[in-house]
């Protein structure tokens, strides 16, 4: 049986390679991006930022019936990285399913991360998982903090950003709004 590492959404960006969803397991200076499509990092950032729709997504609906039927998810798990594809997997309890007996359902990893936004229950990283696809935290933050740097490399622009967020949430660019959300939280964890 494999390690697995308990971990959490640290950041959703938007590279030239498509939308990722940073996973960074607790303790480790480390995230493990996992690329997803547009519409799953719509629905983890309505999930996330606690989005009030007039009727139900998709998540939102799975999450319904498995509360009309007693069941509720434990904990996801991305378990696997095995040609270049994450594998996830819903651990449920519930009814006559109990945590030495759980229901478990495969998943992608992105509808996962859209159910762990709305649910809050843990997400544990396999350590093969971590292994293979673990990258600094450095690597990220240097990549953020170029893209909000003035142009002679002076001092960052929180007021900008605040602004930029207040643009982003009032025209719902929600992707948009999460990623300079993120920035200002980090931004302000580090000030002095």
């Amino acid at each position: 049986m494999r390690e697995m590492f308990i971990s959490e959404i640290w950041s959703i960006i938007r590279t030239g390679q498509g939308n990722a969803v940073l996973l960074k397991p607790r303790g480790m200076e480390i995230a493990v991006p996992i690329f997803i499509g547009t519409l799953e990092m719509q629905s983890i950032l309505i999930g996330r930022e606690k989005v009030a729709l007039p009727r139900p997504l998709t998540h939102d609906l799975f999450l319904n019936m498995l509360n009309t039927v007693n069941l509720s998810i434990k904990k996801v798990e991305i378990y696997e990285l095995k040609n270049d594809t994450f594998n996830a997997r819903l651990v449920i309890t519930g009814g006559e399913y109990t945590n030495e007996k759980p229901l478990i359902l495969d998943s992608r990893p992105s509808d996962a991360f859209a159910l762990v936004t709305r649910k809050r229950c843990p997400i544990y990283v396999a350590s093969t998982v971590i292994e293979q696809a673990g990258i600094p935290l450095d690597f990220f933050i240097d990549a953020l903090e170029e893209s909000v740097m003035s142009p002679d490399g002076g001092e960052i622009k929180q007021r900008s950003l605040r602004e930029e967020l207040e643009r982003a949430v009032a025209e719902e660019e929600y992707e948009q709004a999460a990623e300079i959300r993120d920035m200002l939280k980090m931004l302000e964890s580090e000030a002095p």
